[in-house]
């Protein structure tokens, strides 16, 4: 099924501009994108999750820490 929606002008020229080809239809530039946005958004996580344990065991730095140890 396919339904018709409606995107300002500038937004149809920025999803021209994404195309790998000349061919690809928008449809695959929008699923495309919704993919990086996942895989972006799971990576991020981790990172989040990997950054909070990091200052919960306190392996972490200061910006006062790295001015002292630049002699800043």
């Amino acid at each position: 099924m396919a339904t018709t929606i409606q995107v300002e002008e500038s937004v149809r020229d920025k999803l021209n501009s994404m195309k790998m080809h000349s061919r690809e239809t928008y449809n695959d530039v929008i699923l495309r994108l919704l993919e990086d946005l996942q895989e972006l958004n799971d990576e991020t996580k981790k990172e989040i999750e990997k950054a909070v344990k990091e200052i919960e065991s306190g392996k972490y730095k200061t910006h006062d820490d790295i001015k002292e140890e630049m002699g800043l």
